[in-house]
């Protein structure tokens, strides 16, 4: 089934504010994947989602959202205790079908509803009513003990030894008998769990034998080696991994490891104020000298360690100017520069865009880019991709012999 032209119109305005296919589904009663088809643009009608099944029947799950939120006055336990069914289901049903809007309230005649209650309060002896009353309590017991008690998330999933544990915890008022009934579990089953004996521990011996090895290693090794050594032992024990760890879990014992040295890092905080990032990782420039690009790399040559400091061009990807030294100091950097500024014709001011380097934050580098006007850029800390185009020319330059000998040659006239 789709919907109306009208419907499709709102639900793509909802979709369009910003919301999600989910949301649409859960607000709409529309399947997900077709509003999700039609958010990406495509064509297609919006069909009509299907509720999640449930364990009771519709009706009974129609009947619920009737009474509890049809404006009857009646409580959401009380209508739990009507119709047996716990109050966070109820509450559950209501978002998943009603909020949804894959199910209207059903409307219920309340006139209907106080004639039923007055006509079985008038024929009820006192007696009766009182009967009446207990039982309404026996179930409310019921579905509060389950969630209480035994953290359960309702009677039919719960096992006969999990049914005669609610059974002992139950109050004084109610027998044991009255419980038979409400959860289902036979008079016979509960007593025979109730009279057979404590069953023994089936892994004592395991439980001594993985706290006699975790003390003699002083509980620094887990559960991997404790396997490994109950399997060693004269009495070998043979217990799979999961196991030893669940019984050392139960046990108490917990491995105690020992603290790592924290490792060296040499960055000891920022220096100074550092500018946003202008460029954005779009590294295209439509005229020369517009955006120009820096950083520093080192060279392993035959003569020694060289640190090159380059000024790269965006618009044709060809260096402005560069310098070769033996130390990556201020020096290197700000000779660099100026050569790099000197290039420059009136009126051009590039953006010059780096990495938080220490070379591009001293006193002389900002002196220099505040004397030409050049407009200062920085990559996040630790993000190489924000100077992509930077590292890429430092990998081209390096992966080729040219490369490597220009280095080499510049390093020897400098040293010459």
């Amino acid at each position: 089934m789709a919907y109306p032209k009208e419907k499709i119109d709102e639900v793509l305005a909802y979709l369009d504010e910003g919301h999600s296919a989910r949301d649409a589904e859960r607000r709409f009663g529309v399947s997900r994947e077709s509003a999700a088809r039609r958010r990406r643009g495509r064509d297609g009608n919006l069909k009509v989602g299907r509720p999640r099944p449930v364990k009771y029947p519709f009706e009974t799950v129609r009947l619920a959202l009737g009474l509890a939120y049809g404006g009857h006055g009646l409580r959401l336990d009380e209508v739990a205790v009507m119709l047996g069914v716990s109050a966070p289901t109820i509450s559950n049903w209501k978002k998943r079908y009603v909020e949804g809007a894959a199910m209207d309230i059903p409307e219920i005649d309340p006139d209907e509803i106080v004639h039923l209650g007055r006509k079985e309060m008038d024929e009820m002896s006192d007696e009766e009513l009182r009967r009446y009353v207990h039982e309404l309590e026996v179930k409310a017991y019921v579905l509060e003990g389950t969630v209480k008690v035994l953290k359960a998330g309702g009677v039919e999933g719960l096992g006969n030894e999990e049914k005669a544990a609610l059974i002992d915890a139950r109050p004084r008022n109610i027998t044991a008998t009255e419980l038979f009934g409400a959860l289902g579990i036979p008079s016979s089953s509960y007593y025979y769990l109730r009279s057979r004996p404590e069953r023994a521990d089936a892994y004592a011996g395991a439980r001594a034998a993985i706290r006699e090895e975790f003390e003699l290693v002083r509980g620094s090794r887990g559960y991997r080696y404790i396997r490994q050594r109950l399997r060693e032992r004269e009495d070998p024990i043979r217990i799979s991994g999961k196991k030893v760890r669940e019984l050392m879990a139960e046990e108490g014992c917990v491995v105690t490891y020992a603290r790592k040295r924290r490792r060296y890092n040499s960055y000891k905080g920022e220096i100074g104020d550092a500018p946003g990032n202008l460029v954005a990782r779009d590294f295209r420039a439509d005229a020369p000298n517009r955006l120009w690009l820096t950083d520093v790399t080192q060279f392993r040559i035959p003569a020694g360690k060289a640190y090159l400091s380059p000024v790269i061009d965006c618009f044709d990807g060809m260096p402005v100017a560069w310098t070769i030294r033996e130390r990556p100091d201020a020096e290197m950097a700000n000779t660099m520069l100026e050569e790099a500024c000197a290039t420059l014709g009136p009126g051009e001011a590039p953006v010059i865009h780096s990495d938080r380097g220490c070379h591009y934050r001293w006193p002389g580098w900002l002196e220099i880019c505040e004397r030409h006007g050049l407009e200062r850029s920085m990559s996040r800390k630790g993000c190489s991709p924000d100077n992509s185009a930077m590292e890429g020319f430092f990998g081209r330059l390096k992966n080729t012999d040219n490369g490597n000998r220009a280095i080499d040659e510049g390093y020897r006239r400098k040293c010459a």
